[in-house]
């Protein structure tokens, strides 16, 4: 886990991609190597979401890769075994947390309470995804969270709301190892493969993360 934690400190923006096609999802990642961003959540809310992990673990293996939106046990292992190297969550579940530990998975649930942070570090997780970021209370909440929490080392990824004007904000935060950046990538973009614009969106990260470094 402390290795997941330390890439995603170097990496600091995470895309956060739901993709539909495989073809599409392959591209995508190959814009993110060339533009300098070498890491992608690719969320399991489409069929699409395990084959394009898969087959990109194998094409761009300087690629980090994630798993996005892993609701049960049976998409854990899916995620995991396609080649994923860390997977989230939306939620708390206890179910999907004790089988990412027994198995030794860098699993971050979706936290925005101090109750659920509590549960997940008793349940032996310290990888934390606090969602939904800004409508939960933004980078205000988030220090609020961690305030009485600091001393047991827990980490976070903040997203949902994420955007490249409020990222660094989160980013400053110590606890912070890396942003899920649902502004790369958009759906209507990679539809329309409008490369030219993810590719500027992807640089301008670049940018923003060189900037913070």
């Amino acid at each position: 886990m402390d290795s997941v934690i330390e890439k995603l400190s170097e990496i600091k923006i995470v895309p956060v991609l739901v993709l539909e096609d495989v073809r599409a999802g392959l591209k995508m990642c190959e814009v993110l190597v060339e533009n300098g961003l070498p890491a992608a959540e690719v969320t399991f809310r489409t069929s699409a979401a395990e084959k394009i992990i898969r087959e990109a673990a194998k094409e761009f293996p300087e690629l980090y890769l994630g798993a996005g939106t892993i609701l049960n046990t049976g998409d854990l292992h899916r995620a995991f075994d396609a080649g994923a190297k860390f997977a989230v969550a939306p939620g708390f579940n206890p179910t999907v947390i004790k089988e990412a530990v027994e198995n030794d998975f860098a699993f971050a649930p979706g936290v925005c309470t101090p109750s659920e942070v509590e549960q997940a570090v008793e349940l032996g997780c310290k990888f934390l995804k606090f969602f939904p970021a800004e409508a939960a209370g933004g980078v205000k909440m988030l220090k609020s969270i961690i305030a009485p929490y600091r001393h047991l080392g827990i980490c976070f990824m903040p997203t949902g709301g994420v955007t490249s004007a409020n990222a660094a904000d989160y980013l400053a935060i110590k606890e912070v190892a890396a942003v899920g950046g649902t502004w790369l990538g958009k759906a209507e973009d990679i539809k329309a493969e409008n490369w030219d614009a993810v590719a500027k969106a992807v640089k301008a990260a670049v940018e923003l993360k060189n900037h913070l470094a």
